[in-house]
Order: structure tokens, then sequence, then C-alpha cells
């Protein structure tokens, strides 16, 4: 059995206003290959553009790896870290509280990218020097201050 190609992608979302314009930037390191994703939109919220970040960076991938998500939101390290989404999920996606989970369309596109591959997250203090987790901000604060931004169509 042939080992999986290994992938870093590190992730940062980003939001002018919570909601407002927003964008996500993504870096994907694979040995000696590197690519760089973002894109920015209307109406949206911080935590939406971080879960982005990670559903671009798994779509970008051609084939099953083992990939380290690298991320500074806690909010989506602990969803799969601490149970928390199998808890959603189990619950109907509901919360502890019985409210319903917020970001459930992007919490079910990525569900299914992180099956597909063989996944382990790491965390990162934002704005902390970390140089590919400082380039994933300007990428996405960069993204969410561009014209003509199409609309987060599920904010909200």
């Amino acid at each position: 059995m042939s080992e999986l190609p290994r992938v870093t992608i590190y992730t940062d979302g980003s939001c002018l206003g919570n909601p407002g314009p927003g964008g996500y930037g993504a870096v994907l390191l694979a040995g000696p290959h590197r690519k760089e994703l973002s894109q920015g939109y209307s109406g949206t919220t911080n935590n939406r553009m971080e879960l982005m970040a990670v559903i671009a960076g798994l779509l970008a991938l051609s084939t099953r790896s083992a990939v380290e998500i690298v991320t500074d939101s806690q909010y989506v390290k602990k969803a799969f870290t601490d149970r928390w989404l199998i808890g959603w999920q189990k619950n109907g996606w509901k919360t502890a509280a019985k409210q319903p989970v917020k970001n459930q369309d992007l919490w079910k596109r990525l569900v299914p990218l992180i099956e597909s591959h063989q996944v382990t997250w790491r965390w990162v203090r934002g704005h902390s020097g970390n140089p590919e987790n400082e380039r994933c901000d300007v990428l996405a604060r960069t993204a969410a201050c561009g014209r003509g931004l199409p609309p987060d169509i599920q904010a909200g």
C-alpha cells in the first residue's frame, strides 16, 4: 500500500463588519508545490469565511491525501477535534441548547471533504508571526476589500 501524498493547508477568514464583506485565504503546500486561493463575498461573517477557506483548500486537492489543516479558528478546529460536529449531527443539526447550528450549509459541504482525506488539525494563534497564517490573512483581507463581490447567499 502506498503512502498518501502529504499536503499542508493554511487557512484564514476575514470579515469587515460581522456581517459585512468578507473573504478567505488558503495556502496549500505539498513538497515544492505551493498554491494560493482566495475569494471575497458580500454580506457574510467571519466564521463562514473560516469554513470557506478550509472547503476551498480541500476542493483544490485532486487525490486523496494526508492533509494537515492549520487554522487560527478554534470554531472550525474544535468542531472536529472536540467532536462538536458529531453531537450536532446526532441532534438533528441542533446545538446542546436546542438551537439550529449556524452555517449548516457549509458544515454539510465540509464533512464529506474531510471524510475523503486523512485529516489532522493544528491551531495557530492569529497574528502571531506564522508566515503562512499571515499570508492567508492578507489574502482574506484583500479578497474582502474587492469590488463587486458576489453575495454569500446562505449568510444570515
